[in-house]
């Protein structure tokens, strides 16, 4: 599966701060605020926690949060021989989805939903598929097709996108162009069209490009009218996009991140970091509202982690999710991080939807 372009070009900078900061400590922000208390600011904010195995002591490694409580995700045997895919329920139930053979297969991967539909990808000696199955109960999983192209994934909750009773994603194609493909849930034939360019999916129905570009995003691309959008760039700053929102990250003077955010058009840009900060996820200002944050924190030379950080947009205040953030992930409304170390940690979780 490919890699993620993006997210090392725009952490690039950041990461030779961080490490900077780590030996000399971070440059003086006067008059920065100081980050509020999760619970707090988001008291009826809905959380969760679940160890990283099983009761049987074979590994779990969620791939979709439904909610605060219930995931989906790959289970491998404590043999290391078989791989599943289960719905872990909030009282610890768990359905299983799929059961194969670990030899020649990776893990479940782009997981998504909608409505008691998930769908997710198969990897069988390098090829991919495409499967669907109940989150509850009928219909059991099926393969929906091996008609895929070559799948671009850029661990985006958009690299699968399911809208009006069909899967849509995104594929490379000869001559520096992106496939865009598409195929009803209920199965059938893959529709297939292409663009020059290297483009993601964004919110349906729109497209970005610039996946892999030293300087991000320049373009949306609206897919159902054609209609296009050029978004804010500058010398020396990689920009990402959704349709509401535009990230541009660019170092300061002292070489250390700055993190904007504007509407496409330009229009009402703030700034909402400056420091050893990165972007944590690859979607931008995820609920058209929170621009999820990761920051080199007093733990970080010890754990590896990072501090997660939120900035809410509608009240323009910064909050601290997590002195101690690993393995940071988010999917259609719930953030989840891994805290602990290798040997015993757990996966916490936070329904953004719920704020």
């Amino acid at each position: 599966m490919p890699v993620r372009p993006l997210r090392p070009l725009i952490a690039l900078g950041v990461a030779l701060a961080a490490g900077a900061a780590l030996l000399f400590g971070a440059p003086a922000q006067s008059g920065e605020p100081q980050p509020l208390p999760l619970g707090a600011t988001w008291p009826n904010a809905q959380r969760g926690s679940i160890p990283s195995k099983l009761p049987d002591g074979s590994e779990y490694s969620p791939g979709l949060f439904l909610d605060a409580h219930t995931s989906a995700g790959t289970v491998q045997s404590a043999d290391a021989r078989t791989l599943r895919l289960i719905v872990r329920q909030a009282d610890g139930t768990v359905r299983e989805l799929r059961k194969v053979p670990a030899e020649h297969r990776a893990p479940f991967a782009a997981l998504t939903s909608s409505a008691n539909t998930l769908i997710w990808v198969e990897s069988v000696r390098g090829k991919p598929e495409l499967w669907t199955g109940g989150i509850t109960g009928a219909p059991k999983a099926r393969l929906l097709t091996t008609d895929v192209g070559a799948m671009q994934f850029y661990d985006s909750q958009y690299d699968l996108v399911i809208e009006g009773g069909h899967l849509h994603w995104a594929a490379s194609a000869a001559g520096d162009r992106t496939e865009f493909r598409s195929i009803p849930l209920t199965g059938g034939k893959v529709t297939v069209t292409s663009e020059p360019g290297t483009w993601a999916l964004s919110a349906w129905p729109w497209a970005v490009d610039g996946q892999t570009a030293a300087r991000g995003a320049t373009t949306l691309r609206n897919l159902t009218t054609g209609q296009t959008v050029a978004v804010p760039t500058a010398d020396r700053t990689v920009a990402a996009c959704s349709p509401s929102w535009c990230q541009m990250v660019s170092l300061n003077t002292d070489g250390y991140a700055r993190i904007d955010l504007s509407h496409p058009d330009g229009s009402a840009r703030r700034k909402v970091a400056e420091g050893t900060f990165e972007t944590a996820i690859a979607d931008v200002a995820v609920l058209d509202r929170f621009e999820v944050l990761a920051r080199v924190g007093p733990q970080s030379d010890l754990s590896g982690n990072q501090e997660l950080l939120i900035h809410d947009l509608k009240t323009r205040r910064t909050v601290l999710v997590s002195p101690d953030a690993g393995n940071i992930s988010y999917r259609g409304g719930v953030l989840w991080w891994s805290t602990g170390d290798q040997s015993s940690f757990v996966r916490n979780s936070l329904d953004l939807r719920t704020i």
